[in-house]
């Protein structure tokens, strides 16, 4: 590899039951060390998240509830995976925002010691992005291979966005051909244990749980018993309606219904 490496990187990625960094747990774990030697040394194992896997979960990375019922529990693996990232700089693709923060809930749930500190973090991810700007500009290079003209000026912008959309629909034979498929692709449905449209709440078995905050995890209905200051800051903020209806019907004894 072209590039000096003064310790170890290892660079990891993990199979979830969903994307919430708090609440989600790690179904498969695999991780491939690169030494200063250029030598490597890789663990991939699969995990018992002790949750059902959603069904669209599974649809990404194939794994079902069976396949890990009789795995191992992450607090089984947590001391060896910490062992084998021991002084080593971490890499991953969207590593920053999506598997470092996995990690650090699983380790904490296990009551294992695990800190990001004094490593060197890297991103493909952001390294891609940066390489490659997915801006209106960008695409209409892509797809136009031309610039656009007085850049930000709402009338060329549009024009280009235009242009860019039926070279798209050219291009790519596979994009459905009429608005309302069109949209289902644009707009992917919200996962079927989302309460809300961000998923702010979700279910887990038949109760409804808080998915953001430093409060992840915790059941609305507690949360209306012990810390209803919080859900009143909701109503506030700018969260959106039908997350502030949640939360005020909560607030009023009506819980969401499964």
């Amino acid at each position: 590899m072209n590039i000096q490496l003064s310790k170890p990187l290892v660079f990891l990625d993990l199979e979830t039951t969903g994307v919430s960094t708090l609440i989600d747990r790690i179904v498969e774990f695999s991780a491939l060390k690169i030494n200063p030697d250029d030598t490597e040394e890789n663990i991939t194992i699969r995990i018992n998240p002790q949750i059902s896997i959603p069904p669209e979960a599974t649809a990404i990375h194939g794994i079902k509830d069976n396949d890990v019922v009789n795995q191992p529990i992450f607090k089984e693996h947590a001391l060896m995976i910490k062992n084998f990232l021991e002084g080593c700089d971490l890499g991953g693709f969207n590593i920053k925002k999506f598997d470092l923060k996995v990690l650090e809930a699983e380790f904490k749930r296990a009551e294992v010691e695990f800190s990001k500190e004094n490593r060197f973090i890297l991103d493909v991810m952001t390294i891609y992005h940066k390489l490659h700007p997915r801006d209106l500009a960008a695409a209409h290079k892509e797809y136009c291979n031309k610039e656009i003209e007085n850049h930000h000026s709402a009338e060329q912008d549009v024009r280009a966005t235009v242009d860019i959309f039926k070279s798209q629909l050219e291009s790519h034979k596979e994009l459905p051909q009429n608005i309302s498929e069109l949209h289902d692709f644009c707009n992917e449905r919200k996962p079927t244990h989302w309460i809300d449209d961000k998923g702010k709440f979700i279910w887990i078995n038949n109760d409804a749980v808080i998915n953001f905050s430093n409060h992840g995890g915790k059941l609305l209905s507690e949360m209306v018993k012990n810390e209803s200051s919080f859900l009143n800051w909701i109503l506030t903020k700018d969260f959106l309606p039908d997350v502030k209806k949640i939360v005020s019907e909560a607030l009023d004894g009506k819980f969401p219904q499964k």
